[in-house]
């Protein structure tokens, strides 16, 4: 049985990645690869 999270920032598309800072599960959006950080990380932190 597979359970489909929700993105905790959009709370729309399903979310596939999790941030390294803060746990947060987010959608292809939300989620900056290079850094492995959520956008919301991305923009505390800046980019890396």
């Amino acid at each position: 049985m597979s359970v489909e999270t929700l993105c905790q920032i959009c709370e729309a598309a399903t979310a596939r990645h999790q941030c390294n800072r803060c746990g947060a599960m987010v959608c292809e959006t939300h989620y900056d690869e290079d850094s492995g950080l959520c956008t919301e990380c991305t923009a505390e932190t800046g980019p890396r």
